[in-house]
């Protein structure tokens, strides 16, 4: 998997990035064993409900560029993926709009588990791993940056890419990931662990609200 060039260092001091790491690895370790027993659960949820496989994989681009496998609980029928052209739409600036709210290859579990953000626990291993942080800009889809990312919006891949982050504590609102490259870069800029901290303590009500979550 090659890299897409980003021309800009990181934007964390190696002290920073250590203490990070530390905290990703804490968190992420001790969510998959307590929230085993749910992963399970959830997982044959999805076997029962329909045919295909339990984790949804997909290529995606995080920190300096670097594409790696990101997990999700599929959630969309067998090879929905192959439809995503036909989903796609535009608002009225010309922006493409991956994500719609009664898309159809949803399936019922799917449904609730995105609405509730389910989907993304195995996003823990991608943690573990150090694929992603904790907290961090949304990792984009590589079509996404190649196609339609302007050079400006590469900041947003100066930092590890997030299971939260700040535009999802702040209204997570119906707006695709690309759109919220502003929040993306005021968190970069202003950044520090005790920001993190601040983002993943407001988490869980943002879940709770589920505005945007579909």
């Amino acid at each position: 998997m090659s890299a897409i060039q980003i021309e800009q260092k990181s934007a964390l001091s190696p002290r920073q990035r250590l203490l990070k790491r530390m905290m990703d690895i804490v968190i992420s370790g001790t969510a998959l064993v307590c929230l085993s027993p749910i992963i399970a659960l959830i997982a044959l949820a999805i076997r029962l409900d329909s045919e295909g496989e339990m984790l949804f994989k997909q290529e995606r681009i995080g920190e300096g560029g670097k594409r790696f496998k990101i997990y999700k609980f599929r959630s969309m029928v067998k090879d929905a993926p192959k439809a995503q052209v036909a989903v796609n739409t535009t608002d009225t600036a010309g922006n493409i709009i991956h994500k719609q709210e009664n898309d159809p290859r949803v399936t019922r579990v799917g449904r609730f588990i995105r609405k509730t953000s389910l989907d993304e626990l195995p996003q823990l291993f991608n943690i573990l791993r150090g694929d992603m942080s904790v907290v961090g800009p949304r990792p984009e889809m590589p079509w996404m940056v190649e196609d339609h990312y302007q050079e400006w919006q590469y900041g947003r891949f100066t930092v590890p890419q997030g299971l939260t982050g700040w535009w999802q504590i702040n209204g997570r609102s119906d707006k695709p990931m690309h759109l919220h490259t502003h929040e993306d870069l005021e968190y970069i800029r202003n950044y520090s662990i005790w920001l993190d901290i601040y983002i993943i303590l407001k988490t869980p009500w943002a879940v709770v609200r589920g505005k945007g979550a579909y």
